[in-house]
């Protein structure tokens, strides 16, 4: 049986990985590749929406409306993926991009769902693909309408992701799949748990001290410019305005401790009132006597929550639940990801957190190994925090 390959891999490395796959088994023929720009098509400029192609072009360019993708919004994965869809697709908009897409509203997110899911059905269908192969979970806009799409088709899926265990990956048929593992059939011995202090390679750069004082950097110089030069170059115009800005990032900087760089990846002045609200808690004083569960937020946007997340993508959700499962006497301390934007924080985030009478939100510079150390339990959606809590033995 030949197998007809669809596959999205965006790197170098799962390239070469790719071609030695196609290259070492003579029953495999690559059909269909959305990665970067020597494959068919470009994956990212669908979801920047720009007009990059692939050796094939750009999938826009001649297209009309086919019905293609009839399977999908008839089955049960439809409302679930315009979800997923739309909340990846959000990373990529004015507000979180000096090179954004142009959708502005939920009626325009649903049309370029609809146009590019129709799309992509329709290239599958073209190209009488057998099997997908994804190197790493599904969650960049056209990975996951194309995962979804093979699903409502019955095409067989492999997915391959990483792990924070050296030389070790993971390998599934589906994204539910992802650490459903037995424990009442192992496979190996059990490994004994070392609550020695863990390497946290991940945490690099990330301190837990409270040293105030630093002025603007010049990461964040050089995003304050990008955002007048690229977004608002009438502020150029407008001195006393540019300047209110500038001073109020500088006081931002002033209010968190040295590693804590609040514009180091991106400005926009959406951000400015976010920070300017969690500097309102920087003199939280932390009681470790009182009993508590510890709920350190995830960093958004990202895999972890958008696409295995599943329900709780809203962390908030999490929070609330597990507020009406605990005791009365017992706290959540709720801690920001310490490389946390404006993303999914709006007002009404902190409202709706303000609004749980149990949580306690904790200052940047709360010492993430002590708030283990004493808590009852640990409670995350998918992060790091809960294999750190289980070598602690928590």
């Amino acid at each position: 049986m030949t197998i007809r390959l669809l596959c999205v891999s965006t790197s170098d490395n799962t390239d070469e990985i790719l071609d030695a796959l196609v290259r070492q088994h003579d029953n495999i023929e690559l059909c269909l590749h959305f990665g970067n720009d020597m494959a068919d098509f470009k994956a990212s400029a669908l979801s920047r929406m720009d007009t990059r192609k692939g050796q094939r072009g750009h999938l826009m360019r001649g297209q009309y409306y086919a019905g293609s993708n009839a399977e999908l919004l008839s089955s049960e994965l439809f409302r679930d993926t315009m979800e997923r869809t739309v909340d990846q697709l959000y990373r990529y908009s004015e507000g979180y991009r000096y090179q954004s897409h142009n959708l502005k509203n939920l009626q325009d997110y649903k049309d370029y769902f609809y146009i590019l899911s129709d799309l992509l059905a329709q290239q599958v269908r073209d190209e009488k693909i057998t099997h997908a192969l994804f190197f790493n979970v599904p969650h960049l806009v056209c990975d996951t309408i194309l995962y979804d799409i093979c699903k409502s088709l019955g095409i067989p899926t492999i997915i391959l992701t990483q792990s924070i265990f050296p030389g070790k990956y993971f390998s599934m048929e589906n994204v539910e799949d992802y650490g459903n593992f037995n424990p009442t059939n192992p496979d190996a011995a059990p490994l004994p748990i070392d609550e020695k202090d863990l390497d946290l390679f991940y945490m690099k750069n990330i301190g837990q001290a409270g040293d105030m004082g630093k002025r603007l950097s010049i990461k964040g110089w050089a995003n304050v410019l990008a955002y007048v030069f690229m977004k608002k170059p009438s502020l150029l115009l407008k001195p006393i305005a540019l300047m209110g800005i500038i001073k109020r990032a500088n006081r931002i900087y002033k209010s968190f401790p040295s590693w804590r760089d609040p514009f180091s990846r991106f400005f926009h002045e959406n951000e400015l009132p976010y920070f300017e609200h969690l500097m309102e808690f920087e003199d939280q004083q932390i009681d470790i006597e009182q009993k508590f569960v510890y709920f350190p937020l995830q960093l958004q946007p990202e895999m972890t929550t958008s696409s295995l997340g599943g329900d709780y993508r809203d962390q908030l959700l999490a929070v609330e639940k597990l507020s009406a499962i605990l005791p009365d006497d017992v706290k959540i301390y709720v801690k920001e990801n310490p490389k946390q934007g404006a993303y999914s924080r709006g007002p009404l985030f902190f409202y709706r957190l303000k609004r749980i009478p149990n949580v306690v939100f904790m200052p940047s510079h709360a010492n993430t190994n002590t708030l283990t150390a004493h808590c009852e339990a640990v409670a995350t959606i998918t992060g790091t925090v809960g294999w750190e809590a289980v070598r602690k033995g928590k």
